[in-house]
């Protein structure tokens, strides 16, 4: 008979095709007290290195992973248990661990990525989750569905979340029309029309928070909520160094320090993502489309569609998540909104949803609860 007080650390699952993840460091050490939310280990996967957070509390009883070893998801990493618990139950929960299958349930067996060809072109996109509200998450300029890599699938335990590529960006469509935030908000809509997804919350980040805040004050009734994430939008200002940059990058060399100004932890920078990003760019049609985007969108240094008042006069539910340590945008642009929820966390750049996706998570789980 299994003992409930004896929590098991398994390596996680982050992002749609995540198989398998190196334990990097163990950052407690074994009879450690931790608390909900303690870091407690670094895993590097083949997209990034991040560090686990803990979501049970107790005692570290065994540190079973060992640093530099490759372990598939949800394997045995580590078991928490309070002092009373014997060492001998602590070896008989380890010795009956097994790794479920890959494959052994619905969510693993689904296609990690599907396409929809819609008035805005074809576009990737990704499910998970099958009851609750509908979420759709926006990522910004350059980026793809990947950004939520450590936000879909904890969403999904409390909605039907999705995530899709813009056009011009990841798998999609290059065209992007005429470059401006209608249409992508118009990219937005048809997939949510191919869906069949009369209203969402919608959760942006950077560009995308402006492109679901020009959704919201645009089309009344397709927003039931909004989630702004370092948003554009909010102000004048932008770093233009970082937006001219990506749009012009073409090595290694050059693409790195633009893509620090993203977080506050440089070790996030990986050789992956680097590479990742360099062969998108090299794609047909990517760079004029970026080219295009950053001309109707962040010319001349400066924000050109200011949204904050709309987004106030709109009578909808919104919240503003801000990392404290933002290059590209400035966390001063957090409070715009007259009104919102504003969250600015400490020790996070602008990909604040992977730097501190844990709490970004309890934030939007919370506001599309509410």
């Amino acid at each position: 008979m299994s003992d409930d007080r004896i929590k098991p650390l398994v390596m996680p699952k982050w992002g749609l095709s995540m198989q398998e993840g190196r334990l990097a460091a163990w950052l407690v050490e074994e009879g450690a007290d931790i608390s909900v939310g303690d870091e407690i280990m670094e895993v590097e996967t083949d997209k990034i290195t991040n560090v686990v957070e803990a979501a049970d509390a107790g005692r570290l009883r065994r540190r079973v992973g060992q640093e530099g070893e490759v372990y598939p998801v949800k394997a045995l990493l580590g078991v928490l248990a309070p002092p009373e618990v014997d060492d001998a139950a602590i070896d008989a929960f380890v010795a009956a661990y097994e790794v479920p299958a890959a494959g052994g349930d619905d969510e693993d067996a689904a296609p990690a990525h599907a396409f929809v060809d819609t008035p805005a072109g074809r576009l990737r996109h990704a499910s998970r989750g099958d009851s609750g509200p509908h979420v759709v998450l926006i990522h910004g300029f350059g980026g793809d569905l990947d950004n939520w890599l450590f936000n879909i699938d904890d969403l999904a335990g409390a909605a039907r979340v999705h995530a899709l590529d813009l056009p011009g960006h990841g798998q999609s469509s290059k065209d992007v029309g005429t470059g401006d935030l209608e249409a992508l908000a118009a990219a937005v809509l048809a997939f949510m029309d191919s869906q069949e997804i009369e209203a969402a919350h919608l959760v942006g980040h950077s560009m995308g928070g402006a492109v679901s805040a020009h959704i919201a004050t645009t089309r009344p009734g397709r927003a039931r909520s909004l989630t702004l994430i370092a948003s554009a939008g909010l102000g004048d200002d932008i770093d233009q160094g970082y937006i001219d940059g990506f749009v012009t990058a073409a090595s290694r060399r050059d693409l790195k320090p633009v893509l620090s100004k993203l977080f506050a932890d440089q070790a996030l920078v990986g050789r992956r993502l680097v590479d990742d990003l360099l062969k998108y760019k090299r794609l047909d049609g990517v760079d004029a489309a970026l080219a295009k985007l950053r001309d109707g969108l962040f010319a001349d240094g400066r924000q050109k569609t200011p949204l904050a008042g709309a987004i106030a006069a709109a009578d909808l539910p919104v919240l503003v998540i801000w990392g404290t340590e933002d290059r590209v945008i400035p966390a001063a642009h957090a409070t715009a909104v007259p009104g919102a929820t504003v969250e600015v966390l400490p020790d996070a750049g602008h990909m604040v949803q992977m730097e501190a996706a844990a709490r970004v998570n309890e934030l939007i789980r919370r506001h599309i609860g509410g």
